[in-house]
Order: structure tokens, then sequence, then C-alpha cells
């Protein structure tokens, strides 16, 4: 199993962070006089990077925040994060005991990849590992971020196995060829998650990393 890649989603994945990314979405645009930006917006954002999300939110709502204010969406999850952001239930318990290699996939910033994992302690478990879609031409749904971290990793992306809890990040990681599990135990889950990811083509949805470590053990990831 040593050629045997684990690809993380960072987001709603290895930190609870989505709802907290809501709420500084919701207090940014309140600022320039935008309601209606709230967690049913940002849901159908989840995914993305911080661009496309822009984008979305006009296409949603019809606000455009000024590009001046860009850096506050930032600014304000930053300070959310730093107060309150943790891990998902059970993940560091999980990681203690995975034995194939691993590294992060994830849409946002490598600033904000780097800070959610120093913060709730897990930067240790990835070491420089961490890729951004930043780092590619088109972020999720397209396969670029995932391609890109298994070629660094030297993994075939046969060889790897995704968690995400998104329905764009799953649809990414089936376009690169690659084995998905949904996960659906972080704060943001909702009726229907699980069925909305293996519709897009994860092998199945796990609300538990007790669940997705016997997904693993079973489809060969783990002895």
């Amino acid at each position: 199993m040593a050629d045997k890649l684990v690809i993380f989603d960072c987001d709603g994945v290895l930190v609870d962070s989505e709802p907290l990314a809501a709420e500084a979405y919701e207090r940014v645009y309140g600022r320039h006089g935008m309601n209606g930006v709230g967690a049913d917006i940002i849901a159908q954002c989840i995914g993305l990077k911080q661009a496309d999300i822009i984008v979305k939110i006009k296409e949603l709502t019809g606000h455009e925040i000024p590009e001046y204010a860009h850096g506050d969406i930032w600014a304000e999850t930053k300070r959310l994060f730093t107060e309150k952001l943790v891990e998902t239930e059970g993940l560091k318990r999980f990681l203690d005991g995975l034995s194939v290699r691993k590294c992060v996939a994830s849409g946002s910033s490598p600033e904000r990849i780097r800070h959610s994992l120093e913060i709730t302690r897990l930067a240790g478990y990835f070491g420089d590992s961490l890729f951004s879609s930043t780092m590619v031409k088109h972020g999720k749904p397209a396969p670029d971020i995932f391609l890109y971290a298994a070629e660094k990793m030297g993994a075939d992306p046969s060889h790897c196995a995704v968690i995400e809890d998104s329905p764009l990040g799953v649809e990414g990681a089936v376009a690169a060829g690659m084995m998905v599990i949904g996960y659906t135990g972080g704060g943001h889950t909702y009726d229907g998650h699980g069925s909305r990811l293996v519709s897009r083509g994860a092998v199945t949805a796990c609300a538990s990393w007790d669940a997705v470590r016997d997904e693993l053990t079973a489809r060969g990831f783990l002895g």
C-alpha cells in the first residue's frame, strides 16, 4: 500500500469551518449594505475558491462586493477561525492511525489552509503537503487541483482516495479518476447531503471518521 495516497479537502472535512466562513461572508457583505448573503447562499458556494464564490454570490443575489473589500473577507474569516475553529470530531484519532501517505487539496488559499491547520494543531500531520486551487488554472469542479496534488506527491490518480464534503469537490475528484468518499460530519451538513455527494460520484458518504476508516480498509487503502 506504499503507493496509495489519501487526499483530504480542508474546509468542512479536516476543520469544521463552513459555518464560520458563512458568518464571515455575511458580516462583510452586510457592512457594505448587501444583506441576504447568509448560510443558505454560501452553502451553494462550498468547494469554490474565493474569487469564484464572489462571482457565484453575484449570480445568486445580484450583490457585487467592491474589489477593494475582497481582502476583508479573509480578514474577518481569520478572526473567526482564530477564535472558534476546531477540527472535525474524531479526526486526530483517525489521522494517528492512518498508515498511508496523505495530503491536502483545497479550494482555499495557502494562507487560509495553513492558518486552519495551525489553529487546530493539525499542521504536523501534513507538513508541506498542502495544495491550493490558487496553484492551478481551474478550481473545483475541475480536476486540476487533484491531479496537481497527485503529481506533486508522485501518486497515480487511480491509487488516490479523496475525502470531500462538497458536490463540486466530488465532481472534480471523480473527473481526476480518483475514488471519492463523501464526508458529512461537519457542522454544515444537511438532510440529503450524503445522497447528493453520492449522486455526484462518491462511492459512499460517511458521517464519522470511524466510518471513513472502515471504507478505506474495505477498499484496500488500509491494512
